[in-house]
């Protein structure tokens, strides 16, 4: 998995019985750097994306070499890889999403069959093609006895209100990480504000805020999915135009709060009984963030990590579960979530 933050590749290798391994490959700058060129359109974009794919491909399969290894386990072991692919577009109202891959080519390299292309197929029933993680999250984290939210904090946030009965409502919330990341980049000049200490010092401005959650994503009705397709650098710049005497590490803090808040509003809009929130995906690293949450939900806030899988490696073990259910041909999808016709086998395979 790699997701919207685009840090890097997430890797797992697991037999969903309990024996996990887990690598991380971190994007080289340049590779980085095409990529989120690859988000808006521009010159030869075609070319640039191919190039970005195989290169995307050969990182893929370097972690894939690392598990194995770290494993001490032969390809011809591993019935399938998962790969998702990075996203650089995300439209489904116009019958779209755009995961850059080249699962070809990692078959290629790894010699295991490669299931890639997850999301267009529920896209193509009319769904969102995404959050696709709340069916793994029923599957993993699913209570009998009570409502539960697992949120999910990457680039985007997402949630997934788990309900004692089966039924799981989950969307996209807004942004998660993405625009912390932007502004820490900026300023730091690092790739994120390490544990939140920038945003720890600064002060939330609850102008700023408002305006922030003004925008009328978050109003419309789920199902519903964002991306970078909307929150970006030009949206953080047009909400930032009234606000240039604002120190920058009080927006950092208020983006920090930005992101609490609009997963807080969600949480009490559609879990309002919910027993407990637990936090998955890089955002769970965030002290600050996790501390802010806390104090707004009031609800225990906690890491997956109390539920036995780390909050790092929960959606990349999602893509590796929905490998898995293509493999066995059986639906990957939550209509209720997605907004689909209906259940649907999710998946492209490309033999070894």
């Amino acid at each position: 998995m790699s997701g919207t933050s685009l840090d890097g590749v997430d890797g797992v290798l697991t037999s969903f019985d309990g024996h996990l391994h887990a690598a991380y490959v971190a994007f080289p700058d340049a590779l980085r750097a095409a990529l989120l060129a690859l988000q808006q359109s521009g010159a030869d974009e075609i070319h640039r994306e191919a190039l970005a794919a195989s290169e995307l491909a050969h990182l893929y399969a370097e972690c894939v070499q690392q598990l194995l290894t770290a494993a001490g386990v032969d390809a011809a072991q591993v019935r399938a890889i998962g790969a998702h692919g990075q996203t650089v577009r995300h439209n489904p109202a116009l019958g779209y999403t755009r995961q850059i891959n080249h699962p070809a080519l990692l078959a290629e390299l790894t010699g295991i069959d490669v299931v890639a292309d997850f999301r267009s197929r529920d896209i193509a029933a009319g769904g969102q093609g995404a959050p696709l993680v709340p069916a793994f999250h029923r599957a993993v984290f699913g209570s009998a006895t009570s409502t539960r939210v697992i949120a999910n904090i990457g680039g985007i946030a997402n949630i997934s209100v788990l309900h004692a009965d089966g039924s799981v409502l989950g969307y996209d919330t807004g942004p998660g990480n993405v625009l912390m990341d932007l502004w820490a980049g900026r300023h730091l000049a690092t790739p994120c504000d390490l544990n939140g200490d920038w945003a720890a010092t600064g002060t939330v401005n609850q102008q700023l805020l408002a305006s922030l959650l003004a925008e009328p994503y978050f109003a419309l009705p789920a199902p519903k999915s964002t991306g970078r397709d909307l929150f970006n650098p030009a949206w953080l710049q047009a909400r930032l135009a009234d606000f240039a005497a604002l120190a920058p590490v009080d927006v950092q803090a208020t983006l920090t709060a930005f992101t609490a808040r609009s997963l807080t509003e969600a949480i009490r809009h559609d879990a309002p009984h919910a027993q407990a929130v637990y936090i998955c995906g890089g955002g769970a690293l965030n002290a600050c963030l996790m501390n802010m949450l806390q104090e707004e939900i009031g609800t225990p806030v906690q890491s997956t990590e109390v539920l036995g899988i780390s909050p790092t490696h929960v959606e990349a073990i999602a893509f590796a579960w929905l490998a898995a259910r293509f493999c066995q041909r059986l639906p990957g999808n939550l209509p209720d979530v997605t907004g689909a016709r209906g259940p649907r086998i999710l998946g492209a395979l490309y033999p070894a």
